[in-house]
């Protein structure tokens, strides 16, 4: 199943003892395009402090409650390592987080799989546990990534805001398309799946979904990302709905007329 990133905001993040507060934002690394941690604003209960929480403490979401349980209590995060700011978020801020937590350091190889939901947490002791550049990234699969698009040199994956993202400019190799709308998750691996783009200023109406591998770079300091598709390609690509399921019929459309392959768990 795939999630709207939108309907995670606001969300209220209920720990194992009561309320947290409320997602203000997501942030995913810019390497594997994975979720990696829902930004909590604490409100009245910390004097509106930002607070991050790996997908690693999640449970399923109740969305009748409007509410995403988290494997933590209130005394945990209380006391878990403050945060200065969310953007640019220190590697030295993620390696405190994942010493207090025990979360994986996905930046160095560690990651919490394919199980996405209801991992288990083992926090540990604080005390006792003692941006501008033009990014190129890899795809999960190298067969549905044009090689333009792979690596190059050894940078780090850095946590971006998708709120911030969300306000980037499509380009296609022969112009303007739109500007990003939303994301879509998956709720298991919590992987971007695709980015909604709203083309209203170019094509009145319509939204169409682009694939991360499909992306040639991304411009941080310009606010724009780039995808190796032309304008009429993106044109005649199958209008995306989003107040309905994304079926398997229309996701085998939108690759077939891509001429790409499926992600494997589509």
């Amino acid at each position: 199943m795939l999630l709207n990133a939108k309907k995670l905001e606001r969300c209220e993040l209920r720990a194992r003892d009561g309320k947290i507060g409320h997602v203000d934002d997501l942030l995913f690394d810019d390497r594997h395009w994975r979720l990696r941690y829902l930004v909590a604003d604490t409100g009245t209960w910390l004097n509106s402090r930002l607070v991050l929480i790996s997908p690693v403490a999640l449970g399923a979401p109740e969305w009748e409650r409007h509410m995403i349980p988290v494997d933590l209590t209130r005394e945990q995060v209380r006391q878990s390592p403050p945060l200065e700011s969310v953007q640019p978020i220190s590697r030295e801020h993620e390696a405190l987080l994942s010493q207090y937590y025990s979360w994986p350091m996905y930046w160095a190889g560690g990651d919490f799989l394919d199980g996405g939901l209801s991992m288990p947490i083992m926090p540990v002791d604080l005390e006792a546990a003692g941006g501008g550049e033009r990014a190129r990234f890899p795809s999960r699969d190298a067969a549905d990534q044009p090689a333009a698009a792979h690596a190059t040199g050894t940078d780090e994956p850095q946590p971006r805001s998708m709120r911030n993202v969300s306000t980037y400019s499509i380009e296609a190799t022969d112009g303007l398309v739109g500007h990003v709308d939303d994301f879509l998750l998956d709720e298991r691996t919590w992987d971007v799946r695709y980015l909604v783009v709203d083309t209203r200023q170019w094509l009145p109406g319509k939204k169409v979904l682009i694939a991360p591998q499909w992306i040639n770079e991304v411009g941080w300091d310009d606010a724009r990302v780039h995808v190796g598709l032309s304008r009429a390609r993106i044109k005649n690509s199958p209008a995306f709905n989003p107040s309905e399921p994304l079926g398997s019929e229309y996701t085998t459309s939108l690759h077939d007329h891509y001429g790409r392959p499926r992600h494997s768990s589509s």
